[in-house]
C-alpha cells in the first residue's frame, strides 16, 4: 500500500491533470471515404455521358464537311475536264491521278465517291461511315 504522504500526491496528480484526448496523426485525416470516392465517380460518369455524344456529333459534322469539300473539288475538275475536253461525261481515272487536276483522292470515313460525272448534275457520295449519304449540287 502506499504510504499517506505518497498517496495524496499520487491524487493531487491524478486531479490537476485535466483529461486530454489524444486524436491519431493528421496523417489518418488525409484520405477520402468510399462514399466520396463513389460520389466522384458518378459525377465523371454523368459528365462522360453527357459528352460523348456531343464529341461524335462534332466528329460527324467534321467528317461531312471534309467530304462536301471533295465533292466540291471533284466538281470544279469535272467542269475544267468539260471545258477542255468538250466531253460532257468524264470517269473518275479522268480526274483523280498523278498527271490529272487532282492529285489524290484521300478518304476520310470509308465513303464511295461515283465512278463517272455528268455535266449540271449532283454528286452523291454515299456510304460514309457506312451510314451517311451527302450530295453536292453543282
Amino acid at each position: 500500500m502506499i504510504s499517506g504522504a505518497n498517496a495524496g500526491t499520487l491524487m493531487a496528480a491524478r486531479v490537476a491533470r485535466p483529461f486530454i484526448m489524444k486524436f491519431s496523426s493528421p496523417a489518418a485525416y488525409r484520405g477520402f471515404t468510399l462514399v466520396e470516392i463513389m460520389i466522384v465517380v458518378v459525377i465523371i460518369g454523368l459528365l462522360a455521358t453527357m459528352a460523348i455524344p456531343a464529341f461524335r456529333r462534332v466528329t460527324d459534322a467534321s467528317q461531312d464537311k471534309a467530304i462536301l469539300n471533295n465533292a466540291r473539288q471533284l466538281s470544279s475538275a469535272a467542269d475544267q475536264y468539260f471545258l477542255e475536253s468538250g466531253i460532257s461525261t468524264a470517269g473518275l481515272n479522268d480526274l483523280v491521278g498523278p498527271t490529272q487536276y487532282i492529285k489524290s483522292l484521300n478518304t476520310i470515313a470509308a465513303e464511295v465517291y461515283p465512278t463517272n460525272y455528268t455535266q449540271a448534275t449532283t454528286i452523291t457520295v454515299s456510304s460514309v461511315a457506312g451510314t451517311r449519304t451527302i450530295t453536292y449540287h453543282m
